[in-house]
């Protein structure tokens, strides 16, 4: 049913969470793919490097994904692991909309929640806006 899964991540509680989900379901399926896609954010990485000034950043963010990668592996389960730029729920729909998915995978909250106030949910924006299924995992 699932063969090809978008799983959008960033290293939040709830998207390991959604990960758990999205690599359980792929090895439901015989030969099911799982796309991890991390969304570097260009005004984060700002304020990563200010607040982490003479620590790798990248070091940071590998370390988020190599969670996400091992369930993958300790499952048997094909992944492949994406990095975009931009804004993470515009450039996630951009990138599933052009890519046929038949899940999109995401933790209803992620790293920074003043922002979710204050504009919305990355998760309620691709939901909206993304042309296959959406599981929001809490």
């Amino acid at each position: 049913m699932f063969k090809k899964i978008l799983l959008a991540t960033d290293g939040s509680e709830h998207s390991i969470r959604a990960a758990d989900k999205a690599v359980s379901l792929a090895s439901l399926e015989s030969g099911a793919e799982l796309h991890i896609v991390y969304v570097i954010d260009a005004k984060q990485s700002k304020d990563d490097v200010l607040q982490h000034w003479g620590r790798d950043v990248s070091d940071k963010r590998k370390y988020k994904l190599q969670m996400i990668e091992q369930k993958a592996k300790h499952a048997e389960v094909k992944y492949e692991t994406i990095i975009l730029h931009g804004e993470p729920g515009p450039a996630i729909v951009e990138f599933a909309n052009r890519n046929v998915y038949d899940a999109l995978i995401i933790g209803s909250r992620g790293l920074n929640t003043l922002q979710e106030m204050v504009l919305g949910s990355v998760s309620h924006k691709v939901a909206k806006r993304a042309k296959c299924p959406v599981m929001i995992v809490k």
